[in-house]
């Protein structure tokens, strides 16, 4: 099977990701801890530290965790025996118990879409809530540099009405009581964890704050609606729309949102958080699901969702990110939306063909 690290246009996504003009120099000869690495985001960063290891001797010894030892070993082939590379298999809303000092700390670890939501709410808490509190701790006592948490645009709940864009102090409707709630009020909750450790433990934190995110890294185990459009339009199948797809929301493809991630990681003030978004890539489900239709040259059909698909669905109709404060640090959106869906589906079909 040919390998996503084989493909040109991924590794072109990589070089522009590793080439840009950040301070890379902070990373030189330190150590740094991905959880979640195995990821859509998770894995690409690695990809691209591991680049900068190897062509432009970076030095950075990248520690990525994860649960599933062997499934990391398939995707991290490539890098598996390199003295530069180390897997740890953990789950995070365990204690971390190790000796390593870590310079750089990321925690992306986090189930990130609906049936996940739906079917085991105990473990998204778990790992947004003590996760990160495990791993703040640990961060407190190794003196680490700076703490990454890796948060989503979730927390800003439902618009209330009053924003046609939500900044960074926008802060919307959630219904606690809800089983889907687990997901972003965890996600509030460890940002709030984050500025308790910075104030009582002097922990350095910054927050990210993803918007939907895609490109070719996908999971299958992922069930957001542009990942199930994406595997359908791989599939040469119709595209499948279960709602009127009349909400309103912010996406980025992964090169964006890891160019993002590194840019609020080596330049962000401590405490802050920064949205990853870019206005030309703010869509509705509806046009969603038409771009990615037209590129496969199907069309889409409407279906009504089951129950335990309803139950993960966010009821946010309108959710679209102000980007504005972390194009302050000189971060810019590389792929808009056309241009980014049609990357996935040609490097996702080089694949498939190549099975």
């Amino acid at each position: 099977m040919k390998k996503l690290l084989d493909n040109a246009l991924y590794i072109e996504d990589i070089r522009g990701v590793a080439g840009l003009g950040l301070p890379w120099e902070k990373l030189k000869d330190t150590s740094v801890l991905i959880t979640g690495a195995g990821g859509l985001i998770g894995s690409f960063l690695t990809d691209v530290l591991m680049w900068r290891n190897r062509e432009e001797g970076m030095n950075c010894k990248i520690y990525a965790m994860g649960r599933n030892a062997s499934s990391a070993k398939e995707r991290f082939a490539g890098y598996w025996e390199d003295p530069l590379f180390s897997f740890i298999e953990h789950d995070i809303a365990d204690r971390l118990e190790r000796e390593e000092n870590f310079e750089y700390m990321l925690h992306l670890a986090s189930n990130t879409h609906p049936v996940a939501y739906a079917t085991t709410p105990v473990s998204t808490i778990r790992t947004n809530v003590l996760g990160a509190d495990h791993l703040l701790a640990y961060a407190a006592a190794h003196s680490v540099r700076r703490f990454l948490f890796a948060s989503s645009n979730e927390v800003y709940g439902e618009n209330r009405g009053d924003a046609e864009f939500f900044t960074e102090e926008y802060c919307g409707y959630i219904d606690c009581n809800t089983l889907r709630a687990g997901y972003p009020e965890s996600k509030r909750c460890g940002e709030a964890l984050c500025q308790a450790y910075r104030k009582e433990k002097g922990v350095d934190v910054v927050i990210p704050r993803l918007t939907r995110s895609y490109g070719p890294t996908l999971l299958q185990s992922d069930t957001k609606a542009m990942s199930q459009f994406l595997r359908k339009a791989v599939s040469g199948e119709d595209i499948v729309l279960k709602s009127k797809g009349n909400q309103f929301y912010s996406y980025t493809y992964a090169a964006d949102a890891v160019s993002g991630l590194l840019t609020v990681l080596l330049k962000g003030e401590s405490g802050e958080a920064y949205n990853i978004a870019d206005e030309k890539s703010d869509i509705t489900l509806k046009d969603l699901a038409g771009i990615i239709a037209k590129q496969c040259g199907r069309k889409v059909v409407f279906e009504l969702p089951d129950s335990t698909e309803k139950a993960g669905y966010s009821t946010a109709t309108k959710a679209r990110i102000d980007g504005s404060k972390i194009k302050k640090l000189g971060w810019e959106m590389r792929y808009d939306m056309p241009k980014g869906i049609g990357r996935t589906i040609r490097i996702l079909k080089s694949l498939q063909d190549e099975a």
